[in-house]
């Protein structure tokens, strides 16, 4: 069934990329688009089975986003983030998704997971406020995820939760006007004292544990992985797609040109160009083969019933942000081999160059963190962080 899911994708990637500029300029992914895309089924790749989900290798919905993201860098980005909520929901409390999914299992979700928001206990559950900045894609859902601190005496934080919260309790604040990802529409989510029951509340601590409420209905071994490796290649992928896809309409582009300084001759007779090239393949393939080992073997103990090492996942980690990275280095050569033809607005090295930068500075693509945490782990020493 992914394969049926990435054949329909694949008839959709013309149309998403004549979009691309639209998408740039309008600052939003089409409606249309996620309707093509939910029909394809990518949204249910990760979607528990008891809600008409596929529950598939996640190694496949990462190919599936890299090769929408080598269209459209802001479409690819939009359909990974969405498309792992339908993951993380199926992680919560039974009846937390018979909320959102009980009446219509095709319902959308966003997130904005910085613990930002103010939980106040109530009876039955919380009071939650708070202003939540870069929820992608969140014109297209009608619930979100949120992250918030639970106050407590003294007004001191004393839990750290992702909470549930369904359109009717927030608005949506149209501030996303960026350099890049431009068409994500990250904008911003504003809840002023809404009521969140505890059936809509996870505790980070208890999913980096890997102990989720979701697990009494979801037992399968795609609902058995980390959230931070899950959560953290769905923000590495749309980058190192797009520029795995700007890479080929270089090739075509700059094979036949022929240059009008340095002595003229067809670019492609360059060995310096020759070089560039090399090295900015190698970035790509290195960034994809290692995300991808890794979610496999990871994958691959949960299918097994295995423990799921801490080194493993500190190793995945390690690639996520060295593949963001690696995928970065690669634009880079492209943007400065092009020369001047990359320069101008709308071309494919120029809009590919803004949105790969612009996607790595997300928090979960920051190398120095993760990078210090793989180093403590190798010396022995111990690591305690919910993003591994």
């Amino acid at each position: 069934m992914p394969d049926d899911v990435l054949t329909k994708v694949r008839e959709l990637l013309p149309s998403i990329a004549e979009r691309a500029q639209t998408v740039d300029d309008s600052r939003r992914v089409p409606d249309q688009t996620v309707q093509d895309l939910a029909a394809a089924g990518v949204f249910r790749m990760l979607q528990p089975a008891r809600y008409g989900g596929l529950e598939c290798d996640p190694v496949r919905f990462y190919e599936v986003v890299r090769e929408i993201s080598g269209a459209c860098g802001s479409t690819g980005w939009v359909t990974s983030i969405l498309g792992v909520h339908s993951w993380h929901l199926g992680l919560f409390d039974p009846q937390a998704q018979d909320d959102v999914w009980g009446q219509d299992d095709s319902t959308l979700l966003s997130s904005s997971y910085a613990p930002v928001g103010e939980l106040v206990p109530v009876d039955g559950g919380f009071r939650l406020s708070g202003n939540w900045r870069f929820s992608s894609g969140c014109e297209h859902a009608t619930w979100a995820l949120l992250g918030a601190l639970v106050v407590g005496a003294e007004d001191r934080p004393v839990d750290f939760m992702t909470v549930l919260v369904p359109r009717s309790d927030y608005r949506i604040l149209d501030v996303w006007d960026v350099v890049g990802m431009r068409g994500t529409a990250s904008n911003e989510i504003s809840v002023d004292k809404a009521f969140v029951p505890h059936h809509r509340t996870v505790r980070n601590y208890d999913l980096a544990q890997l102990r989720a409420p979701g697990h009494a209905v979801n037992p399968g071994p795609l609902f058995r992985l980390p959230f931070a490796a899950i959560f953290t290649t769905a923000v590495a992928a749309p980058v190192i797609g797009t520029v795995a896809g700007c890479y080929e309409q270089y090739l075509g582009a700059m094979r036949n040109r022929v240059r009008l300084s340095l002595g003229g001759g067809r670019f492609a007779e360059d060995q310096f160009a020759q070089v560039a090239v090399a090295r900015a393949a190698s970035e790509i393939d290195a960034a994809i083969l290692q995300t991808d080992r890794n979610i496999r073997e990871l994958y691959e103990l949960a299918v097994a019933g295995q423990p799921l090492p801490t080194r493993l996942r500190l190793r995945l980690r390690r690639d996520q942000v060295r593949g963001t990275e690696r995928a970065v280095e690669a634009i880079d050569l492209l943007f400065k081999t092009s020369g001047g033809n990359s320069l101008g607005r709308g071309t494919p090295v120029e809009r590919a160059w803004r949105d790969a930068h612009a996607g790595s500075v997300h928090v979960a693509n920051d190398p120095e963190r993760a990078l210090a945490m793989y180093g403590r782990g190798a010396f022995g020493l111990p690591v305690e962080d919910n993003l591994i």
